[in-house]
């Protein structure tokens, strides 16, 4: 590499030359002393300790549950510390056995009611939040972070008493609006209504993370869109298909997969409100893996539930996931 400098020949005219500018020797990019060098580990470094925990915290009790799920555990085997290992007879016994499927259909047709109740409301506040006042803004906002952050016990003794057969506010509201027949309704006594009330519960407990994730999303929309929309004729609802529609479908891709997950995976409403009861009518995935695998004392039953639970979970999802690549494909 060289540059021009000016100088003075011996006829008085000036003349141009080059002077050389030194270059760095070969491999001195590669010297793992030089500051890129070090610059360039500096990411792996940062990401270390969430991987290590990852792999502490939930990679060994997941392979710890897969060894567990070929072996034939049982209070016996703990009293005396042995080790029967029984190959793949603990997933032939639970694919073979008809209740299985039945709780599997059971937790897809829960898992698909409570998202899309989820997914429409939060939706539905999401867009009002975007439309409200400052300050109900913040008087709505305040009372979704409220019930976001109530813990699931505590929400599902509160709903416990809302729904009480005896003293329950519910039935009380239903006798005085005119249903004297709810008056002493057993909202826990069958399979419909045990379910509708924990339906009731984890929509109200979800709604308001997707509704504060969509508010947000609307804040990054350009306002300047929706006014040449206007300019263009276009009315409410095509500005939203137009225009709002495109911005939060990426949200709208993310909540609903997170909420799939969070829903099917769900335990502690249904165990707490009823322990899966009426007569094991309102178990799902985990709480059948729970009670063969706990209460059954089947531990190595219990372990290949739980694994085929999560395998029931990744095939739920893998069609959104082919959403959100397919989306981020499109974008690039």
């Amino acid at each position: 590499m060289s540059v021009q400098t000016q100088g003075t020949d011996t006829a008085g005219e000036p003349a141009v030359r080059k002077a050389r500018i030194p270059r760095p020797p070969r491999g001195a990019d590669r010297d793992p002393a030089s500051p890129a060098r070090r610059g360039a580990g500096a990411p792996y470094l940062l990401v270390l300790p969430a991987l290590l925990a990852t792999v502490v915290l939930l990679g060994w009790p997941l392979v710890k549950n897969g060894m567990l799920s070929f072996q034939n555990l049982n209070p016996r085997q703990l009293i005396q510390h042995l080790t029967e290992w029984n190959g793949v007879e603990n997933y032939r016994s639970v694919l073979s056995e008809p209740e299985f499927w039945h709780v599997v259909e059971r937790s897809v047709f829960f898992t698909a009611v409570n998202v899309v109740l989820i997914v429409g409301i939060g939706t539905l506040i999401g867009l009002l939040l975007a439309r409200l006042g400052k300050r109900m803004r913040l008087l709505l906002m305040i009372g979704l972070v409220l019930a976001w952050a109530m813990p699931y016990v505590a929400a599902t003794t509160v709903y416990q008493w809302l729904f009480a057969q005896r003293f329950g506010v519910v039935n009380w509201v239903l006798d005085r609006l005119g249903w004297h027949s709810m008056a002493d309704h057993n909202w826990l006594g069958s399979q419909f209504s045990t379910f509708f009330v924990v339906i009731v519960l984890i929509v109200w407990q979800s709604v308001p993370f997707v509704a504060i994730n969509l508010y947000a999303a609307t804040t990054t929309i350009p306002k300047e869109l929706y006014e040449a929309a206007a300019l263009d004729g276009a009315g409410a609802w095509q500005s939203f298909t137009s225009v709002t529609l495109p911005f939060l479908r990426p949200f709208l891709y993310s909540t609903t997969f997170l909420e799939v997950i969070w829903v099917f995976k769900s335990f502690t409403q249904l165990f707490a409100m009823n322990e899966g009861g009426p007569d094991r009518l309102t178990e799902t995935l985990p709480i059948y893996a729970y009670v063969e695998g706990v209460g059954n004392q089947h531990f190595g039953v219990g372990a290949a539930i739980s694994f085929l639970t999560i395998v029931a979970l990744l095939v739920i999802t893998s069609y959104y996931l082919r959403m959100v690549l397919k989306q981020e494909e499109d974008e690039l």
